[in-house]
């Protein structure tokens, strides 16, 4: 990673939005189209680091800490869901009177992406979108296939896992969605967790691993929003992510379209803005250049 987590943090602040202290990112550049981007499970805006610097070059770039996530609050316990983090989303979006803007997401920030787009589509979204780009994630309930430890944190046994688990399993279980050559190293691994275990964050796993029901409930709502559309859509996909890989990909195919911008990143795993950021980069340089 270019930025440190220490980095990341001194760069960022905390907004108070919908009554909880989120952590958010703002380049500011007031005078460049804007790009949103919302991070995935299980970790954190910092994600966006190592294409941070690259796409900030020719856009201001804003983004967050969700709910339970990173710097932001995580509350504990609590109900979290989709529809509350794309609340968020949106409060953060009037608080930097965001007006028409690009959305880049990656696997859980797919499915608050898809509900922002839902409502885009009914005309309740708070903004104008330009364009969405998804990377990995888990646009479909029945091509999501869930690791392990997220079927036993969703689980009965869910705040026992908790407890149970240690950076050493961590560290393997977040290793194995990477790519076979593009694994994290020993240094992002620790920040990783230490951005986890901020404000006991491990504690509240099994709360926010509901998101997978959440995916099963809103399906129809959520694929509709892709198949509806009223912004163009990209998709950015590293094939050998075993949770959501080359078998999303020939899902969205078939059931959302054939013709939509798509790159295959055909030895990267689930964290392609990681594991190949000047590929993803380039991609999406692509994709918005196309529009």
């Amino acid at each position: 990673m270019e930025i440190s987590v220490e980095q990341w943090r001194e760069r960022g602040h905390l907004s108070r939005l919908l009554g909880r202290e989120i952590f958010c990112m703002d380049s500011g550049e007031l005078d460049k189209p804007v790009v949103f981007l919302i991070h995935g499970f299980p970790t954190s805006s910092w994600d966006w680091a190592p294409i941070w610097a690259a796409l900030n070059e020719s856009y201001r770039l804003v983004a967050l800490d969700m709910l339970g996530f990173g710097f932001s609050d995580k509350p504990n316990p609590h109900t979290y869901s989709i529809m509350e983090q794309a609340d968020l989303c949106e409060a953060l979006i009037v608080d930097r009177k965001l007006e028409r803007f690009h959305v880049l997401a990656h696997d859980y920030g797919d499915t608050v992406a898809q509900e922002l787009l839902a409502r885009q589509i009914e005309g309740k979204g708070v903004g104008h979108w330009l364009s969405v780009c998804l990377l990995n994630g888990g646009l479909f309930p029945e091509t999501h296939k869930a690791r392990l430890i997220q079927k036993l944190l969703l689980s009965p046994l869910g705040p026992f896992i908790n407890k149970l688990s240690t950076k050493r399993t961590f560290d393997k279980s977040f290793s194995a969605i990477f790519g076979p050559n593009t694994k994290p190293s020993p240094a992002e691994l620790d920040a990783f967790w230490q951005l986890i275990n901020y404000n006991d964050g491990k504690d509240g796993f099994h709360n926010l691993i509901t998101y997978m029901t959440d995916r099963k409930t809103h399906r129809e709502r959520w694929v509709e929003a892709l198949r509806n559309s009223v912004v163009p859509i990209g998709l950015i996909n590293g094939s050998m992510d075993p949770v959501s890989g080359a078998h999303m990909v020939e899902r969205y195919r078939e059931i959302v379209s054939r013709d939509h911008f798509i790159v295959e990143l055909p030895t990267i795993g689930h964290y392609p803005q990681v594991e190949a950021p000047a590929e993803v980069v380039e991609a999406y340089f692509r994709f918005l250049r196309q529009l």
